[in-house]
């Protein structure tokens, strides 16, 4: 049983069942008489649709239905809004444009949903698509963010007079001000930070159905939040009580925050079964996941520095400008550009901040969180920012770092955001990591490199950000009369490994084999409620409420015990999974007493009977703060411009580690999705025709293992007093750290080559154009 308490290295008990391909995914499921449906979209990023017939693909063989926005409006389906739309830069409100779930009048992006059609087969909803007649009048389209905002645009919405859907401001701009006056050095760099398509291993889709006899409807879909989405589809499109709608998701094929959306397919499948009476599955292939699953990052930053003479940091601002797509129509098209920004003043004594993003239109699809939510991109621009200034300044990166980073008898610290730093070693984690990187030794490395015609970089970077901070999360225990255990949770698993470390918390708790607990999630009729998986929150939200729950068994237990011993409560002590009386031998066991608990005779008139607890968990004490410290060292091809990342060190303090097997597999994730961005993932549009010009794997990078080399990991645990597990979270900082640390390590090598810095993505091409332009 050792190897399943809290901090043992434990395999995922999960692994060997989907290895031997015995998961359930959403494509292991067919339900009986289940139909298929295609979707019919735009081909161009901005029309008119002046007429659409569909005659002969209702008369095609095998068609059960086809369906257009002309017919979501008879059925009067409802459209997901912001639940709090922001301000423009003038002071109105946001222009809020609720996407349709099929278009009405005009299509603002290519791959806009415009009919739904269902089938006996897959095969008989494309081609009867295929039969479907539109008519377009073509209209000018924007697709990136300088040229939406700029003067006489192309509009996108008539009625909002621009292209501007909102503009947030965050900091102190007074204060921030007054350090830029009375600063010696101001340094200023636009950051470029791409637009890139997350890319599941499995493609989004879903099947639903619709009971008739019950007016139920259930909804299996690839999805991180079963009860948010159950929650907006019953209340915003559908307008029924949420009870009438079952939401499940099994096994998912990843998320990384594009599967946190309500897509307006899981909504039509369920409109079209009740059309049909039969399930309808719809899967999207992976071209439809280019052109419309929700796209992470992007955005255009001008950033600047502002430093006394003795270097330290006076503030920073930042005018961010985002495409968030055709529709501001969510909380997602906001909040995955503004989430985060406390990050951007790190582990430093940074006075001020103060940043502006501009939300702007475009005939894209929309943005959404991406690994790490809105929290890698303000990092990454400080930490760049930094070795900008560096540079600038003459002096190492390094040690303008250590001269500003937050020291520990400074703890806890309030930043200039108003965050409080709880705990923390910043500057151990700095001296761990370079030490490990052997960042003394580089300048032999690159001397010795050099001879040979490669050029070598170093870049590090220091991270922190506030995680699970979003509402709370639920879990609940319970024992049957056999003492068997299932143990639920409002969390989804998605890859995490829930199902091992959820089990080991409440083994470790209880002092009761891991084996015996059968684990629960994803099912809005099996689990009461829920939050979701994202922002790093499940070991701190989640892994905490397991912990009240087993606390509330163990307290129901002793009086149970106390009652089978004769004795008082406050006399039982629990060990182990025994509860014994105090200063004797005699002990009964935690399966006794569950058994016991079913039984009403045997227990006091004051206990219900039954053995099943409930814990709730939402800090109320602020967000925890995972930190870390990344150094990444490449090589450059000066002949080709191929970019190599040789070592890659970091230490990242995440507070307890629940399980270190997992949080290496964590940290290594993250840093491959955070390199990739790095090197080559970039999503692409044509500016004039806004076509998606990186809408397959032939046009649109991915990482292989090879493009990686051995990771050196290292923990420092500093637990938190703010959850009862000391938790802090680790699922976004591999990514957090890796953005900025890879980045500065290629500028620095093109430094060193007397060539200019580049932005991301640090293609070979991109790389070698600037080494030729330094030596012509």
């Amino acid at each position: 049983m050792d190897d399943m308490k809290i901090g043992a290295s434990a395999r995922r008990i999960e692994d060997l069942r989907l290895l031997q391909g015995k998961g359930r995914y959403l494509d292991d499921v067919t339900e009986y008489d289940q139909a298929y449906a295609w979707v019919l979209r735009s081909p161009h990023a901005h029309a008119d649709i002046v007429s659409i017939d569909t005659s002969a693909a209702k008369a095609a063989p095998g068609v059960l239905a086809v369906l257009t926005g002309e017919d979501v409006a008879a059925r009067g389906l409802g459209k997901v809004h912001p639940s709090a739309p922001r301000k423009r830069s003038d002071g109105s409100d946001g222009f809020v444009t609720p996407r349709p779930l099929l278009a009405e009048d005009r299509v603002r992006f290519a791959g806009e949903a415009i009919a739904f059609v269902v089938g006996d087969t897959r095969d008989a909803a494309r081609d009867a698509a295929d039969l479907i007649a539109v008519e377009y009048e073509i209209l000018p389209a924007v697709a990136t963010v300088d040229d939406a905002l700029a003067n006489r645009a192309p509009l996108i919405w008539e009625g909002a007079g621009s292209n501007e859907a909102f503009q947030f401001q965050t900091g102190n701009k007074d204060l921030t001000d007054k350090g830029f006056n009375e600063a010696a050095h101001i340094v200023r760099h636009r950051v470029c930070v791409t637009r890139v398509a997350g890319n599941p291993m499995e493609n989004r889709g879903c099947i639903a159905s619709y009971d008739a006899f019950e007016d139920q409807y259930t909804l299996r879909a690839t999805i991180q939040a079963a009860h948010g989405i159950r929650a907006m589809i019953a209340n915003k499109i559908l307008k029924i009580p949420q009870n009438r709608l079952r939401v499940i998701c099994d096994n998912m094929g990843g998320g990384f925050g594009t599967r946190g959306g309500c897509e307006p397919e899981y909504s039509l499948c369920l409109w079209a079964a009740e059309v049909t009476g039969r399930p309808v599955k719809w899967v999207a292939d992976r071209s439809e996941g280019f052109l419309t699953d929700e796209q992470g990052r992007g955005g255009l930053v001008d950033a600047e520095l502002a430093l006394d003479a003795d270097h330290r940091f006076l503030g920073i601002r930042t005018h961010t400008k985002v495409p968030i797509g055709a529709y501001y129509t969510n909380d997602r098209n906001f909040g995955s550009a503004t989430g985060a920004f406390s990050g951007m003043s790190g582990p430093y004594y940074m006075p001020a901040l103060h940043a502006t993003v501009t939300g702007a239109f475009a005939n894209v699809i929309g943005n959404a969180q991406y690994r790490g939510g809105a929290k890698p991109e303000p990092v990454y621009i400080l930490e760049v920012m930094i070795d900008h200034a560096a540079r600038q300044l003459g002096v190492d990166p390094v040690h303008l770092r250590k001269i500003n980073t937050i020291r520990n008898e400074d703890l806890p610290y309030t930043n200039c955001m108003g965050d409080v730093y709880d705990c923390g070693e910043f500057h151990e984690n700095m001296t761990t990591c370079l030490d490990a990187g052997d960042y003394a030794g580089f300048p032999q490395r690159y001397k010795e490199r050099a001879s040979q015609g490669k050029i070598r970089g170093i870049g590090y970077a220091n991270a922190i950000c506030g995680v699970a901070t979003v509402n709370y999360e639920h879990a609940e225990v319970r024992f049957d009369q056999g003492g068997g255990i299932t143990l639920l949770c409002g969390a989804m698993d998605h890859g995490q490994g829930h199902q091992t470390v959820f089990r080991q918390i409440l083994a470790d708790k209880l002092g009761i084999d891991a084996g015996r607990i059968q684990y629960r999630f994803g099912d809005t009729e099996k689990v009461a409620m829920g939050v979701g998986t994202f922002n790093a929150r499940c070991a701190t939200l989640a892994g905490s409420a397991i912990s009240i729950a087993a606390g509330k068994v163990i307290e129901k237990g002793k009086r149970i015990a106390a009652h089978l011993l004769e004795a008082a409560a406050d006399e039982i002590d629990f060990s182990d999974g025994q509860f014994q009386l105090k200063g004797s031998n005699r002990a009964v066991s935690l399966d006794d007493v569950a058994k016991t608990a079913f039984v009403r005779p045997k227990l006091p008139p004051d206990i219900e009977p039954g053995l099943y607890e409930k814990g709730d968990f939402g800090s109320t004490s602020g967000a925890v703060y995972p930190n870390g410290a990344h150094l990444a060292e490449i090589e450059i091809d000066r002949d080709t411009g191929h970019v190599e990342l040789v070592r890659y060190t970091c230490v990242d303090d995440a507070g307890t580690i629940l399980n270190p097997r997992l949080f290496d597999g964590q940290i290594h994730g993250g840093i491959v999705q955070g390199v990739g961005q790095i090197l080559m993932e970039a999503v692409e549009y044509d500016r004039s025709s806004g076509q998606l010009l990186t809408g397959s794997f032939m046009d649109y990078a991915m990482p292989k293992a090879s493009d990686f080399c051995h990771f050196d990991l290292y923990a420092n645990e500093v637990p938190t007093k703010r959850n009862p597990l000391g938790v802090k979270g680790v699922g976004e900082a591999g990514t957090v750290g890796a953005l900025p640390a890879v980045m500065n390590a290629i500028n620095d090598a093109l430094h060193r080559a007397g060539a200019q810095p580049i932005e991301m993505p640090a293609t070979p091409n991109r790389v070698w154009n600037a080494l030729q332009s330094a030596s012509s």
